[in-house]
Order: C-alpha cells, then sequence, then structure tokens
C-alpha cells in the first residue's frame, strides 16, 4: 500500500462538494456543529446504545474506559465520538493521527505525556508505521512501553510505566488493521451510512445552530442528495444556503434546495461531475461495458486511481455500476438514471450481464 496515493485521493475527495473528506473549512463549521454528548449524537443507534454502557460502566466502576475502535466511511462521525467520549469520562483528549507517527519514538514520546485517564485518539490508525504499532501493543494492555535506548549490541530498554488511559482508534480501513491490534480493543464498533430521516434531523439541527431557515421538504432534499454522509449534508447545507441568501429570501426550500444544487451540480441522487462521466463515457463509449479500468479512466480524462477510489465506490454502493473479472459495467439502474435506453442484444447473440 502507497500511503501517497491514499492521501492524494483523500485529497481529491475533499476538492469534490460531495467528497466525504474534510478540508480546512470543514473543520472548523464541523467544531462548532459537533454535538457534546451521547444525547445530541444523531444516529448511529446501536453504536450509541453500546458505548453508552461501555462508558456509563468504566464510571461506575472508577476505572478509565476500555479502548475502542471505531471503523466506517469518512465523514460519518468518528473523530465527533471520540469527543464524545471523552467529555461523557470527563477526561481531557489528545488528538493525532496515524500518518504523523512514524517512528516508535514519536509515540513513545506522546504516550508519556498522558495523564491519567486521558483519552488518546489516534485517527487513521492503519497507516501507522510497525514499530510504532509494535509499542502500541504493550502499551495497551500493560500500560508500559520499552524504550530501547542506544544502538547494536549496547542496547538497552528501560521499561517505563504510563498511567491508564483510554486509546480510540478510527480506521476507514479495518481489513489493514492486524489481528493483534484489533485484539487490544475492548470495544468495537462500525459506523453505518445514515438513512434519509437521520440525515433529515441532522440537516434541521445544523441549520438551527448556524441561524439558516429550513423548511420540512427543503432538508429533506438536501439529505437525498447527501449520500447517507453527515458531512456532505452540512456541505450541501452551506453552499444550499449560500445561494438562498443571494438568489432567494435566505428561506431554504424545497425549491430552492434543488435549484442551487442544480447550479453545483449535484443531482438527485448525490452524484456530482465526475460520477456522471464516469457512467456516461461507460454507457455512451462502451455500451455499458464490460470495459477495462484503465479504458474507462483515459475516456473520462482521470487518473486510474480517481475513478476507482473516488467515483467507484459510491456508484457501486448505489448499484449504479458492478466491477466483474471482465471489467466495469452499468447496470439497468444506471441506463435509467442517465435517462438512457440500453442497446438490445443482437439476435441469438450474448446477454447481457444483467439482462437481455
Amino acid at each position: 500500500m502507497n500511503w501517497d496515493d491514499d492521501t492524494a485521493q483523500a485529497d481529491q475527495a475533499a476538492d469534490r462538494l460531495v467528497g466525504a473528506s474534510a478540508d480546512g473549512e470543514d473543520q472548523a463549521v464541523e467544531a462548532a456543529l459537533r454535538p457534546k454528548s451521547l444525547a445530541e449524537f444523531v444516529g448511529q443507534e446501536r453504536v450509541r446504545e453500546q458505548l453508552d454502557l461501555v462508558l456509563k460502566a468504566a464510571l461506575a466502576r472508577g476505572a478509565t474506559a476500555d479502548h475502542v475502535l471505531l471503523s466506517g466511511a469518512p465523514g460519518l462521525g468518528k473523530t465527533t465520538l471520540s469527543m464524545i467520549i471523552a467529555a461523557e469520562m470527563g477526561a481531557p483528549i489528545r488528538i493525532t493521527s496515524g500518518p504523523a507517527i512514524q517512528h516508535a519514538g514519536d509515540l513513545a514520546a506522546i504516550l508519556s505525556s498522558l495523564q491519567e485517564g486521558e483519552v488518546l485518539f489516534l485517527d487513521e490508525i492503519h497507516r501507522m508505521s510497525r514499530p510504532a504499532e509494535e509499542m502500541l501493543y504493550m502499551a495497551m494492555e500493560d500500560f508500559r512501553v520499552d524504550v530501547v535506548v542506544g544502538k547494536g549490541p549496547g542496547a538497552t530498554a528501560i521499561p517505563l510505566e504510563l498511567p491508564p488511559f483510554t486509546l480510540v482508534g478510527a480506521t476507514t480501513r479495518a481489513g489493514l488493521l492486524p489481528p493483534p491490534l484489533r485484539d487490544r480493543f475492548g470495544f468495537t464498533a462500525h459506523m453505518e451510512f445514515y438513512g434519509p430521516a437521520e440525515l433529515e434531523r441532522v440537516i434541521h439541527r445544523s441549520a438551527q445552530l448556524l441561524d439558516v431557515p429550513i423548511d420540512t421538504a427543503g432538508a429533506a432534499e438536501i439529505a437525498g442528495r447527501s449520500r447517507g454522509t453527515p458531512r456532505i449534508a452540512n456541505r450541501l447545507l452551506r453552499r444550499v444556503r449560500d445561494y438562498a441568501q443571494v438568489k432567494a429570501d435566505g428561506l431554504i426550500t424545497q425549491e430552492i434546495a434543488g435549484t442551487a444544487l442544480k447550479v453545483y451540480e449535484v443531482d438527485d441522487r448525490g452524484l456530482d461531475r465526475l460520477d456522471r462521466a464516469v457512467l456516461s463515457a461507460l454507457l455512451k463509449l462502451f455500451g455499458g461495458g464490460p470495459v477495462g479500468l484503465s479504458t474507462l479512466a483515459v475516456a473520462v480524462g482521470e487518473e486510474r486511481e480517481t475513478v476507482e477510489e473516488v467515483a467507484e465506490p459510491f456508484l457501486v454502493r448505489e448499484g449504479l455500476l458492478a466491477r466483474t473479472p471482465r471489467g466495469r459495467v452499468a447496470t439497468p439502474a444506471a441506463w435509467a438514471h442517465l435517462g438512457l435506453v440500453p442497446p438490445q442484444a443482437a439476435p441469438g447473440g450474448q446477454q447481457g450481464l444483467f439482462g437481455p
């Protein structure tokens, strides 16, 4: 795995209005919109219920909470939940990320400065270096690390006792975590995509905090184009707010939301220009496929990694595109979404993958 490629893909996603990665503006707004407690947190009902039990049990015992692993797509609330965990436990929180810890010494410096009961939030934990990862095993299990002093035969390991702390790890790729690391988390939760009703609640709450007037139909219109992701819902809300302030009286209605998002090239299923370009090339140039990824990327004028990692996951999740051993294939839903009629198989010819 090339972590530079992973970072580049995240940057490309952040440039899109419907990208789930957060840029500087998103991070600043999210800080103001974040709920402060589990009771305020919208969605993820099962995770909230389970986490509430874990935290209340730890408080009743007078102990630190078990280590927590949160997995799921970007923008679903992993960072927010980590801050809520610290708030519910009445503890300070230290925030860092896997790419920032490239050496065991980096991790040792952070761990040795933790206070008792402090929450350490480690974002993108799957991108931590292997030496730091191995040091983390002992720190999580025994609250101790061995600091190596010197090199070669004369090197000595000095044990360093750590105060009890809670590690909250977040990852978008839980499968990349080695089993020894996963096994040391006492509580593991997978964050699911949000339903339209949950996103409407998120939008109404954010609109109230941002002092943006919005009606029920307007919130529903934005929610339907938010890809099941609160971060995208909040971003679309801000762009629709801008449109409503400039082109209307400031109130976000269904008509205003739909018109605004048309200006920003986000259609009624949440597809943007890149998504539609991929589908359009697949349907119009290659008859719905199958076509190889590299060929499709050239036709769209994008890098292969951009098509595969940025555009395709949502198209596959929406049932508009399928990845097959023979290449990428459009589904009937893709033809219908672009208002095109799929070609009929020639008499006596081979049937298509998804129908005649």
